[in-house]
């Protein structure tokens, strides 16, 4: 099973988007609230180069918003 960080703030409706997505496919994710946490915001954006909300890490792949085909294929959906 793939490793999956969601980096996402509670006002987000594409970040629920993403996590409902991944509990309706079975995968199991950490979910890290960058709205919250500072240390979680710095990670996602040293990741990502991004601010913006969702930032997904599949094993490493960082995938930034809500894009169901490219999640499909990066979780091999």
């Amino acid at each position: 099973m793939a490793n999956v960080i969601v980096y996402s703030t509670q006002a987000c409706p594409f970040c629920t988007m993403a996590k409902d997505f991944l509990k309706e496919h079975n995968v199991e994710f950490t979910a890290k609230d960058v709205g919250t946490d500072q240390a979680a915001s710095k990670e996602m954006m040293e990741k990502s180069g991004q601010t913006g909300v969702p930032v997904i890490d599949i094993d490493g792949k960082i995938i930034v918003g809500f894009n169901e085909p490219v999640l499909k294929e990066a979780l091999g959906l």
